[in-house]
């Protein structure tokens, strides 16, 4: 079995110190068992082709149809997150409930 490749990338500093409200990108998601399911499954597909790939000794071009595979996985991972509909902050739920809107 190959090692994991998922967690080889390090998290800046600054990358950290951004918050979730300021970044819309960065925003949480309420995100349904359906969709969690798929998001399990893709992300499991993924790190396993990945894992083969780097086992062995996969070459990086434009035509590996494994690299093709994992783009579209990677591809189908962000739809269905990015379709799942963003949580309000605490401020934005204040305001709801306040009634107040801002400019």
């Amino acid at each position: 079995m190959a090692a994991s490749t998922t967690s080889c990338f390090p998290v800046s500093a600054t990358a950290r110190a951004v918050s979730p409200a300021s970044d819309p990108r960065k925003r949480r998601r309420r995100i349904t068992p359906q969709a969690g399911r798929a998001l399990e499954i893709l992300g499991h597909s993924i790190e396993y082709l990945t894992d083969e790939f780097v086992y062995r000794g996969g070459s990086f071009s434009a035509s590996n149809s494994q690299l093709e595979a994992v783009q579209l996985l990677m591809a189908l991972n962000r739809q269905i997150y990015f379709e799942c509909p963003e949580v309000p902050t605490f401020a934005e739920r204040c305001q709801a409930l306040l009634g107040l809107h801002t400019a």
